[in-house]
């Protein structure tokens, strides 16, 4: 056989060698202190296995960023961090490519609800009450404190959208944690949320990405702050930062493959990858997050389980996100959200 191809066999091997090749993969994270913790955990470990390459980008939740992609055939991102709401919304309005579990090992190995239909949690976080222990006299021990501007003067810190927002307004009105998705179920249990925020409406500081809370705290420009719990935990050692536990809401976040993306199968192989006990122990580790995959706990430090959202006396009082109400009201009431909050 000559040693020089010609061309038409040239084309072929050419073709037959693609597959072979590792391919890169657009992964879409929050941003912050989580998209550090994920490099360190999941890019550069996968990268290091000849994997391929990650080209790491960063948003703010926007499924319309994704619909938009998706209805027009240009998705650009292979894999997007997605919050259980918008997982179950988006898996039923078909953005999402459906994923088949067994891929994923023994389903007892994971937190509950971590394997779902179109995603999979590869965490479990909190967004809790968070204040700055230099800056109050005393500390808070719930969102009824939250709204009480009388005994806490200053500024608050609210994530700018319906979902825990009205659950934590709510909760400052006396409704039980494990009462709140019924009670907002209700058209009355919605009027009686949105007029509890008119209270504090005035003392509101928007706040749209995580990193936003610890530098509003660390500032001074709020007294307290809705934070996911990982954020403030990640500058408690250069900050008196605290977080309340009592109230907090939890939830997976979890990765999932825009429909139509390209390359799904190592999309597919990375999302295996990051759910493996040891790249879990690494996020945990550099970031205050509790592991999706239960094997993972052992292999942590017991001083990191204090900040994790996970451990018995942290989630004793917490709420777990209702992802059914929220795929059923979510939209009616972020329209209703964002009119409310552009009165003045």
């Amino acid at each position: 056989m000559s040693k020089y191809l010609t061309f038409p066999a040239l084309a072929l091997a050419v073709a037959c060698a693609t597959p072979a090749l590792a391919a890169d993969l657009t992964v879409i994270s929050f941003g912050g202190a989580n998209k550090t913790a994920q490099t360190k955990a999941f890019y550069e470990p996968w990268e290091k296995s000849g994997s391929g390459k990650v080209i790491a980008g960063e948003y703010n939740g926007e499924m319309a960023k994704v619909k938009a992609m998706v209805d027009t055939n240009s998705v650009s991102w292979n894999l997007v961090e997605v919050e259980s709401p918008e997982l179950s919304r988006g898996c039923d309005e078909g953005m999402f490519e459906e994923l088949d579990p067994a891929q994923f090992g023994n389903p007892d190995d994971y937190v509950e609800g971590a394997i779902q239909p179109c995603g999979v949690g590869f965490f479990v976080w909190s967004t809790v009450l968070a204040y700055n222990a230099d800056k109050l006299s005393s500390a808070p021990s719930g969102w009824a404190d939250f709204w009480d501007t009388e005994k806490f003067p200053g500024k608050r810190g609210l994530r700018k959208g319906a979902k825990y927002t009205l659950e934590f307004a709510l909760m400052a009105d006396g409704v039980a944690p494990k009462e709140v998705y019924q009670v907002l179920a209700t058209k009355e249990g919605q009027d009686r949320a949105f007029a509890k925020l008119d209270q504090i409406k005035p003392s509101i500081q928007w706040w749209e990405a995580g990193a936003q809370p610890p530098q509003f705290l660390a500032s001074g420009d709020v007294v307290m702050s809705s934070a996911y719990n990982g954020r403030i935990a990640a500058v408690q050692n250069e900050s008196n930062l605290q977080v309340v536990w009592n109230g907090g809401i939890y939830d997976f976040d979890a990765w999932a493959i825009p429909k139509g993306a390209k390359d799904q199968d190592a999309a597919q192989k990375f999302i295996a990858f990051s759910v493996q006990p040891e790249q879990q122990k690494t996020f945990s580790e550099n970031i205050a997050y509790g592991p999706a995959n239960k094997n993972a706990v052992a292999l942590l430090d017991p001083k990191l389980l204090k900040d994790m959202p996970t451990t018995p006396e942290n989630i004793a009082n917490q709420v777990a996100m209702n992802v059914t109400f929220w795929a059923d009201y979510g939209e009616q009431l972020e329209q209703r959200f964002n009119a409310w909050a552009a009165r003045n």
